[in-house]
């Protein structure tokens, strides 16, 4: 019983010591650089002022540019401040890098070292927030040191730390604690700034770890006035710059902000299309050039991933910005439509109130003053009006009338015209036929013959022979006749109406 027992214990302990080793991996790959290895790494750079620091860090994930930048200010040596940054505007190279033109003695002293350069854009790219955190905890040693206080080249200040991000990792991973407080450099000239040269070994106080000496890298010759730097910091030449630095520290979140108006104004062939002041900085691989990421393509997807989604962030950002400003011109239109709607109203409120006026006017005749003057006006502005308003109904009514009498006119001139005509050729028909002698029965087509010749004639040839026709259609047959005459001419007269 016992040796089972005791044989189940040792698979356990067999068990756990192969799962150690899968645990510390994954520290690793999660994790890459230890406490120790990120202090001994930023001691170099982490009493730069928060701008400069910054657009560093941003600078070092581009290591085949920044090589390429410290080529280009070696052979510019005069080129410094806002000039060299617009001088390299046209270079292919990440704005971040770019920037640091403006700062040789900074660019030129870290960019010596170019396998520095890369684990420093390693380590931010795969712990931002332990690289933030390891420049407090150094920030924090040389302040307690003496060595990091305000003067003519900085403002040093203390900040409560923000609470930490929340992460939903369920990997547990042992690290250092965050400081209690937030040291913030800032330049005591916005528009001047100063790099600093120490030697960490030195400014920090004692050093933390033994088996992890700092880094110091000494600025080359020329860049640098001329001051003992062994016990202390010394300070640059001021450089000149008003939008060359335009990042920033989001402690304790774990990133490096950036302003959107500074930023703009100096890269102005890569601006950035956002509806804010301040947006956070995103790694670009497509400026990464040839140098392989720590962690290989898992890493480079990962980034690329985040990119995206701060991109489509950025877009929802900008849709959200226009719907805002096109619901207050839909604002402005109903507000429009109201006053419009409003005046109105009170216009025709005014109207009613000068019809109203006259009697208030005889009201107040024998009033004082003011009053008696006042209503006298509103009666005779009123009169006004309604003499106005009754000339333009006269006017239009006159003018409809007349409309409508000349269109009546015209409908019926036609019509009275052709029953003249009608009227005249029947009566000449009639007297035709009454005074033509007496004709025997075969001759009564003659007549209506006659009759119709008369009808085309005209009514004075009819009258003309009336006299001679009269005598003869006293006789029964002739007058019969003349009646067939006449009805044989009323036909003919309808003759043309038919026609």
């Amino acid at each position: 019983m016992i040796k089972k027992v005791c044989s189940r214990l040792r698979q356990m302990l067999q068990a756990l010591m192969l799962m150690l080793p899968l645990a510390v991996a994954a520290q690793s790959a999660d994790r890459p650089y230890t406490v120790e290895q990120l202090d001994q790494m930023m001691a170099q750079i982490a009493l730069y002022p928060d701008p400069l620091l910054s657009q560093v860090l941003m600078a070092a994930t581009y290591p085949d540019e920044f090589a390429q930048a410290v080529a280009w200010s070696k052979a510019h040596p005069d080129a410094k401040g806002d000039a060299a940054v617009q001088m390299v505007a046209n270079q292919p190279w990440d704005p971040s890098v770019a920037s640091l033109v403006a700062f040789p003695d900074a660019l030129i002293t870290l960019g010596d070292r170019p396998d520095y350069v890369r684990n420093l854009g390693d380590a931010f790219l795969a712990q931002p927030q332990d690289v933030m955190d390891s420049v407090q905890r150094l920030r924090l040693s040389a302040q307690k040191a003496g060595n990091l206080q305000s003067n003519e080249q900085v403002k040093v200040s203390m900040q409560a730390a923000p609470p930490p991000a929340q992460t939903s990792s369920s990997v547990v991973v042992t690290s250092a604690a965050p400081p209690p407080q937030v040291i913030v450099i800032q330049p005591a000239q916005p528009s001047v700034i100063y790099v600093p040269a120490y030697n960490p070994a030195v400014v920090y106080g004692p050093w933390m770890y033994p088996s992890y000496p700092p880094y110091y890298y000494p600025p080359p010759p020329g860049y640098w006035w001329s001051r003992t730097i062994a016990t202390g910091i010394a300070w640059g030449v001021g450089i000149g710059v008003t939008n060359a630095l335009w990042g920033g520290f989001n402690w304790g979140r774990g990133d490096v902000n950036i302003n959107v108006n500074r930023y703009n104004n100096i890269n102005v062939n890569n601006r950035l299309n956002v509806n804010a002041s301040n947006t956070s900085w995103n790694h670009d691989s497509s400026h990464r050039g040839n140098t392989p990421y720590k962690g290989g393509d898992g890493t480079r997807q990962r980034l690329d991933k985040q990119r995206e989604v701060a991109d489509r962030e950025q877009f929802r950002g900008r849709e959200s910005a226009a719907a805002g400003n096109r619901e207050p011109n839909r604002d402005a239109s109903r507000d429009a439509s109201r006053e419009r709607a409003a005046q109105a109203m009170q216009d025709r409120s005014a109207g009613q109130d000068r019809s109203a006026a006259r009697p208030a006017a005889g009201a107040n005749a024998g009033g004082q003053g003011p009053d008696r003057d006042a209503a006298r006006q509103r009666a005779e502005s009123a009169d006004r009006d309604a003499a106005r308003q009754r000339a333009q109904e006269a006017d239009r009514d006159a003018a409809r009338q007349r409309a409508q009498q000349s269109s009546r006119d015209n409908a019926l001139s036609g019509a009275g015209d052709r029953q003249s005509r009608q009227q005249i050729d029947r009566g000449a028909a009639s007297q035709a036929a009454a005074q033509r002698p007496q004709a025997t029965p075969a001759r009564a087509p003659a007549a209506a013959g006659g009759a119709a010749m008369a009808n085309r004639g005209g009514a004075g040839s009819a009258q003309a022979r009336a006299p001679a026709a009269r005598p003869a259609a006293a006789n029964g047959p002739g007058a019969r006749a003349g009646g067939g005459g006449a009805g044989a001419a009323r036909a003919a007269g309808g003759g043309p109406r038919g026609r």
